[in-house]
C-alpha cells in the first residue's frame, strides 16, 4: 500500500471507482461482485456528501452481490471525521450480505495529509459485518479501537503517521482468532504516535492472535525497540513473514534482532527503509538468504540531517 496513490485492488478485486454525480459519459457500471467499489466525493468543494454518494450508489447496484468496498475522501476530512460514512454504510448492513472487504479512508496526499486525516471510533464497522474478513483504516487523528471480538476477521491494517497508544492497546486486547495478517503503522510522536514497547508487548505472545502468520510493526521511530522485543516475542515463531520497515531501525536495534531467536523458517523478512550499516546488512544476507528467506533490506529514502553531534531520522510516512 502506498498514500501517494489510491488503491488498486481489495480482496483479490481490482478497484473501481463509482462515477461522480455530474460525471460526463460515466463508464458502464461492472458486475457487483466482479470489482472493490470506491465511494468517494472531491475534499474540498464537493457538492454532493459522501452518504448522498453511496446512496447513488446503492441504487445503481446490486448491494446483495458486493463483496469489497474502498471508502475513499469524505468532504472535509482534515476536519470531519467519518461518523456519517459509517453511519450510512451500517443503514444498509442487512442488504450487504457479501461484503467482505472494507478500507475506509483511501485518502491520499494531495486530498489530504495522512496526518491531518480525521477519524473516529472504526469498531461499528466490525461489529455491524460479522462477516467481515478484511479490514483497514488510513489515518490516526481521533482514531478510535476499542477491544472487541470477531470471528472471522483475517486481515487488520491501520496505516498511520501516528498511531495512538490508546487504539494499539484496544487491538492488542481484542480477541481475533482467526486474523492471520495484522499491519500497524506505528509512526511518530509529533503526529500522535505516543504507543511504547509496553502497549504492543501483548501482540507479541500471539495469545490472543492464534491463527497469525503476518507481523507488520512498521513506520515506527522506536522501531529499535520494537526488534529487541519481537527477538524474543513468541509469537514469531508461528510466522511466515515479519515486516519491521519504514522506520527509524539502526544497528542497534538490528544487531538485537540477530542475537534473537532463529528466523530462519520465515519466507520473507521485510526491513526496508533503514539505517543499517553495509556491514549489517551483510550479516542478515549470510544468516537468512542459504535458508530459503527473502530479505528486504533497500534503504529506499530513509534520509538523515545532522545538526552538530545530533542526527536526525525519520520515519517513511510522517506528516
Amino acid at each position: 500500500m502506498t498514500i501517494g496513490n489510491h488503491l488498486q485492488e481489495l480482496h483479490g478485486l481490482p478497484a473501481f471507482d463509482f462515477p461522480e454525480a455530474d460525471a460526463e459519459q460515466a463508464p458502464p457500471l461492472p458486475a457487483a461482485d466482479s470489482v472493490a467499489w470506491r465511494i468517494s466525493v472531491e475534499s474540498y468543494d464537493s457538492e454532493e456528501s459522501w452518504p448522498e454518494a453511496f446512496a447513488r450508489f446503492a441504487d445503481a447496484v446490486d448491494l446483495g452481490r458486493v463483496k469489497a468496498i474502498v471508502v475513499g475522501s469524505w468532504s472535509d476530512p482534515y476536519e470531519n471525521g467519518p461518523e456519517a460514512v459509517i453511519a450510512a454504510v451500517l443503514e444498509v448492513r442487512d442488504r450487504l450480505t457479501a461484503l467482505r472487504a472494507l478500507f475506509l479512508g483511501d485518502i491520499v496526499l494531495e486530498e489530504c495529509e495522512i496526518s491531518w486525516i480525521t477519524q473516529g471510533d472504526v469498531t461499528p464497522l466490525l461489529n455491524g459485518f460479522p462477516e467481515l474478513t478484511e479490514f483497514a483504516v488510513r489515518g490516526g487523528t481521533s482514531l478510535a479501537f476499542p477491544a472487541v471480538r470477531h470471528d472471522r476477521l483475517r486481515s487488520l491494517t491501520v496505516e498511520t503517521g501516528g498511531l495512538p497508544a490508546e487504539v494499539v492497546r484496544g487491538i492488542a486486547a481484542s480477541d481475533l482468532p482467526a486474523l492471520t495478517r495484522l499491519t500497524l503503522w506505528l509512526g511518530t510522536s509529533d503526529y500522535g504516535g505516543d504507543s511504547t514497547v509496553a502497549d504492543v508487548e501483548p501482540l507479541l505472545t500471539g495469545g490472543r492472535l492464534p491463527a497469525l502468520k503476518h507481523l507488520a510493526l512498521c513506520n515506527s521511530e522506536i522501531q529499535d525497540d520494537i526488534a529487541a522485543a519481537v527477538a524474543a516475542a513468541p509469537v514469531v515463531a508461528r510466522l511466515d513473514t515479519l515486516d519491521l520497515s519504514m522506520g527509524v531501525l539502526t544497528d542497534d536495534g538490528a544487531t538485537a534482532l540477530l542475537a534473537g531467536q532463529p528466523l530462519t523458517h520465515l519466507s520473507k523478512l521485510d526491513l526496508h527503509h533503514n539505517y543499517l550499516s553495509d556491514g549489517l546488512r551483510q550479516r542478515f544476507l549470510d544468516s537468512l538468504v542459504p535458508a530459503g528467506v527473502e530479505v528486504d533490506l533497500d534503504a529506499d529514502d530513509a534520509d538523515e540531517d545532522q545538526d552538530g553531534d545530533t542526527v536526525w531520522r525519520y520515519v517513511s510516512v510522517g506528516e
